[in-house]
């Protein structure tokens, strides 16, 4: 018998361009990820009717064939981290910081889309649960910079609101707090370095020791930047 190639990824991002509604497609992805951590026995059978449907409507991978790998760059949570990184980005032009200084947050959010650059991991559910964990690694990395450093304000929250109040998105605020802390640590130019390396140390440990899909990897460990 052949053996037919699975996906190793949800293909939302297809259905969406199929024409298919946003909460459809919302629906569609929270039920694969479901099928793939418990099965698709627990489901209910009006949902498997539905996933079954949304699959039929996707293009087949073709038999023999290795399934299509998404891009990095195209998986959710390396676009959730990529959106809150620009927002930053764009938010510091307006914070007239002194020449070669930079934001601790948008240096650590880097070093982390740096990792997951280099090691390319699936990024499905198991993954993602994983990376939560990253929330008080984050948290820890910046109260530090804080501690030692200047600090501006920036509103965590207000980015992902004004994308919500266009577009229909399930993603979440990067800090889990209520949003009332706008404190926003600054790195001299001096202090860059050797904070990048501290936080690709503590993120690299994180993702390469506990991300499922690396559990197997034979990519080198990336170093330091």
């Amino acid at each position: 018998m052949q053996r037919v190639p699975k996906e190793t990824s949800h293909r939302g991002d297809e259905l969406k361009g199929l024409g298919w509604s946003d909460p459809d497609v919302s629906r569609y992805v929270e039920l694969w990820e479901y099928r793939q951590r418990w099965g698709a026995m627990n489901l209910e059978r009006e949902d498997r009717i539905f996933l079954r449907k949304a699959e039929k409507a996707l293009p087949a991978i073709l038999s023999g064939r290795a399934a299509a790998k998404k891009p990095i760059k195209d998986k959710t949570y390396y676009k959730w981290l990529r959106f809150h990184l620009d927002a930053m980005s764009t938010a510091e032009a307006e914070m007239q910081l002194a020449e070669g200084e930079r934001g601790a947050w948008p240096v650590l959010l880097e070093a982390e889309l740096r990792i997951l650059d280099h090691y390319d991991p699936v990024l499905g559910l198991p993954d993602t649960l994983k990376a939560k964990a990253l929330g008080p690694v984050r948290e820890n990395l910046a109260s530090q910079a804080a501690a030692i450093g200047e600090t501006k304000a920036y509103d965590f929250q207000a980015a992902l609101n004004a994308l919500k109040e266009q577009e229909t998105t399930r993603w979440k605020h990067l800090r889990e707090a209520d949003g009332s802390d706008h404190t926003y640590p600054v790195l001299s130019p001096e202090g860059i370095k050797g904070f990048r390396n501290e936080a690709h140390r503590e993120i690299h440990n994180l993702i390469r020791s506990t991300f499922p899909s690396l559990s197997e990897t034979d990519k080198p460990e990336l170093a330091d930047d």
